[in-house]
């Protein structure tokens, strides 16, 4: 908009002129009205003037429908929005620029504060209800994240195709809407929001790409590449066959067959130790992930074993092959439910775990009645009381479920402090904050509640609280904050908080800004007097660097200052901090390999602190997850020998291998889908509980809680495009796929991919492409082509 030297000339006269068409005077008078009368509105005050504010009004009513029909639909948007009447807009959109309005206003939404985006949203919405677009509403409606909203489009939806095309759209954000059962198609609607077809579906892929052939870890490590193999090399360890069993899970996910269980799994688990044992039952589920039906029978021998450990392992198993499925039958909560409460540690930590991967999202009242009466049970261990409380938080993830909340916010003032101090407390405060995601203010209340909550607890709890509130937001004031609190170290939180200082310490504490700098020192001098504070920043600064990344992901503009801000934070911060960033630019690249991130992993993974190098290893592993990115495998490679003596180090190595060949390249754990418009909640909470386990990497995923990895099970989802015809029938069609193009604002039809290939369905997606018909025979029931999606025949299609 432009507009002249405070003048408002132009403004001052058409006012003057009185009423008439605007058109006469041409397109750059429009343009300097158009500025004129959004600044002298916000000089107005609503008090003063009523008469001015609605001759302005008038004026917009003749200046928003000029610009709406002369392609510069932006700018009448940019005037409705300072003049603050966006409900304006449904009276001068037409069919021809509704698409273009909506495109432009959703663009807008991370860069205008609260509550404006959420009008924005609103406005998008009923643009598209008053079109009768009911997928693009839906869509809209689960980014308002408004269950009666989604609902309401879903059962108004006259359609019945297109009803099946939002229950597709609904399955893959694992909502579930209980519908009437007189409603025509239920059982096939029921189906698909279940994503009972999500095996098959993703096996037919499997097929189509010929990979279906296991593999073995040594397909993936390819050690007889690596120089100077010792001889001894492959006596057998027990920390490598765990990540041998992990690998194998990772690779083979949802394949259904593998080379190290299926032939004789019972030879395989008994080359492993203890908890080792667990772990490499439980991915047997990964193996046979989303196969109901057809896994649950393969793991049910291993139920009956006299081995605990195995027994566990198994019925972790059957809650991943459950996870993001849902059956009528409630295999799992029949199965796990009984173990909850059993005696032994491991037992009801693998019946909890998997009920928190199978009922992920769900919110259920009966899966949570089972687990909530643990956190108050006071024989349990700290161990058992975090995992419950985690599973509590992933299942009623952004519900704001009061029971969950009430229950472990009475868990954390009950518990001692030598309790709070375990590093299990940490699941404690995740999970009350999980069902907070996404939902912003209405967790102020919570927030508040928590100041009677003793440290190191509170400030952990607060900050997860706040950032899961604001996960994928952008919002700029959060994370100054978070960047305030990891600015600061422990000589002058210590001046505060602990009067009983030493003089020389405050002094040389104050005295130059480089020995604030130097961890080591302050470390050094500080153990016996100050372990209360060094606990308690060690939980909240690692929190606060992974909540910068949480806040930020969702957004380009801010991920890329984000990752400014992190080298800054490497070069500057506390070592609790240094063990956090790797993590962080994890979670703001999760299945997108970005170069710039793996050169810095790179680069961190050959650190001298053994927790920085282990965590920036396994960061490497989810940035890079179910890409099969060459040049990450051979960074991977090279890492595998550099740390060949390391057994620790290795074991994360092979972890992050596993990870890069994540269903042989055919899967992602990216929390964003529908062209990165909606976020995944459950997504979120699988790769936000892995990452902030690695917070306390020592003593969790390299001692003996490795089955925390098992919750980036909840993360991972398909990332192929697959076509039906009108009987849901597999549908061959040529598409092109290309890297997607900002097209917003952009005059006429540009083009919306570039650098296109042409293939036919099904494909796979990578980070950052999109997809669009090659053909004209058909039509889409949906604009965004992810996932699966209905095609119908063109009716004015001539061969």
């Amino acid at each position: 908009m432009t507009v002249t030297d405070g003048n408002r000339d132009c403004l001052k006269y058409k006012m003057l002129g009185g009423g008439g068409d605007i058109d006469l005077w041409g397109h750059e008078y429009v343009r300097h009205l158009t500025g004129e009368v959004a600044a002298e509105w916000q000089e107005l005050t609503e008090s003063e003037d009523k008469g001015r504010r609605e001759a302005l009004l008038a004026l917009s009513r003749l200046i928003v429908p000029y610009l709406m029909s002369h392609n510069t639909e932006a700018e009448a948007c940019d005037l409705l929005m300072e003049i603050e009447h966006m409900d304006m807009l449904l009276e001068f959109v037409d069919v021809s620029v509704y698409k273009r309005v909506c495109l432009y206003l959703s663009s807008c939404v991370p860069f205008v504060p609260d509550p404006e985006n959420t009008n924005l949203l609103q406005t998008c919405l009923a643009i598209n209800r008053k079109f009768n677009k009911y997928p693009e509403s839906l869509r809209l409606a689960i980014q308002l994240n408004n269950i009666e909203l989604i609902t309401e489009i879903f059962v108004s939806c006259p359609d019945k195709m297109i009803k099946k095309q939002m229950a597709y759209m609904l399955g893959r954000q694992q909502i579930f809407l209980e519908l009437d059962e007189e409603t025509e198609d239920y059982d096939e609607l029921v189906e698909l929001m279940s994503n009972s077809h999500l095996n098959n579906n993703f096996l037919a892929l499997a097929r189509e790409l010929d990979i279906m052939e296991p593999k073995v870890p040594e397909d993936i490590f390819k050690s007889h590449l690596e120089p100077n193999r010792l001889v001894g090399s492959n006596v057998d360890s027990a920390r490598a066959n765990l990540a041998a069993s992990f690998v194998n899970g990772f690779v083979n996910c949802g394949f259904g067959q593998d080379k190290l269980l299926m032939e004789d799994g019972n030879k395989w688990l008994y080359k492993n130790k203890e908890h080792g044992m667990m772990s490499a039952t439980a991915t047997l589920g990964m193996v046979l992930l989303w196969d109901v039906d057809g896994g649950l029978t393969q793991i049910d021998k291993y139920l009956y074993s006299t081995e605990d450990w195995i027994k566990a392992g198994a019925l972790l198993a059957c809650g991943i092959v459950n996870s993001g499925v849902k059956n009528e039958c409630d295999p799992a909560l029949a199965l796990l439910s009984d173990y909850t409460s059993h005696q032994t540690t491991m037992i009801r930590i693998g019946s909890i775990v998997g009920l928190s991967l199978a009922y992920a999202g769900s919110n259920r009242e009966d899966v949570l009645s089972t687990l909530l009466p643990v956190l108050g049970d006071s024989k349990a261990s700290m161990e058992v009381v975090g995992m419950a409380a985690l599973a509590c938080g992933m299942i009623s993830v952004g519900s704001c479920n009061g029971d969950v909340t009430s229950t472990i916010l009475q868990t954390l003032m009950e518990k001692s402090e030598a309790d709070l101090k375990s590093t299990y407390a940490r699941f404690l405060a995740l999970g009350l904050a999980l069902t907070y995601l996404g939902k912003q203010e209405a967790a102020d209340a919570i927030l508040a509640a928590l100041q009677v909550v003793a440290e190191p607890v509170k400030s952990m709890a607060e900050i997860l609280v706040d950032v899961c509130a604001y996960a994928g937001t952008g919002n700029v004031l959060k994370i100054q904050k978070l960047l305030h609190i990891c600015s600061e170290h422990y000589e002058e939180r210590d001046e505060d908080n602990n009067d009983k200082k030493d003089k020389n310490k405050t002094e040389s504490s104050a005295n130059s800004t480089e020995e604030k700098m130097d961890t080591s020192s302050a470390d050094a001098t500080s153990t016996s007097t100050k372990d209360k504070p060094t606990s308690k920043q060690i939980a909240h600064q690692g929190i606060a660097v992974i909540g910068i990344a949480l806040i930020a992901m969702g957004e380009d503009i801010g991920s890329e200052m984000c990752i400014r801000s992190f080298g800054n934070l490497l070069r500057y911060g506390e070592t609790v901090i240094k063990r956090a960033v790797p993590l962080a630019l994890a979670l703001l690249s999760p299945s997108n390999p970005k170069l710039q991130i793996l050169d810095t992993l790179s680069k961190f993974s050959h650190d001298n602190d053994q927790e920085v190098c282990a965590n920036s290893i396994l960061a490497m592993g989810i940035v890079g997850a179910g890409t099969n990115n060459a040049r990450l495998g051979a960074m991977l490679r090279q890492l595998a020998i550099y740390h060949s003596k390391d057994a620790s180090s290795l074991f994360m190595v092979r972890l992050a291998q596993g990870l890069t060949h994540l269903g042989k390249g055919t899967l992602t754990v990216s929390p964003f889908h529908s062209d990165r418009a909606l976020m995944h909640p459950v997504v979120v909470a699988g790769l936000l509980s892995s990452l902030i386990s690695c917070l306390d990497v020592k003593n969790l995923i390299l001692g003996k809680s490795h089955y925390i990895l098992f919750n980036l099970v909840a993360a991972i989802q398909p990332r192929m495009l697959t076509t039906f015809d009108e009987e849901l029938r597999p549908l061959p069609v040529t598409v092109r796929v290309g890297q997607a193009v900002d097209v917003v604002g952009q005059a006429g039809k540009p083009k919306t991919i570039t650098g296109f290939q042409t293939h036919t369905t099904p494909v796979l997606l990578a980070h950052g492409e999109r997809a669009e018909l090659a053909t004209d025979e058909y039509l889409a029931l949906t604009p965004i082509l992810e996932g699966f999606v209905i095609l119908k025949k063109n009716p004015d299609y001539e061969q």
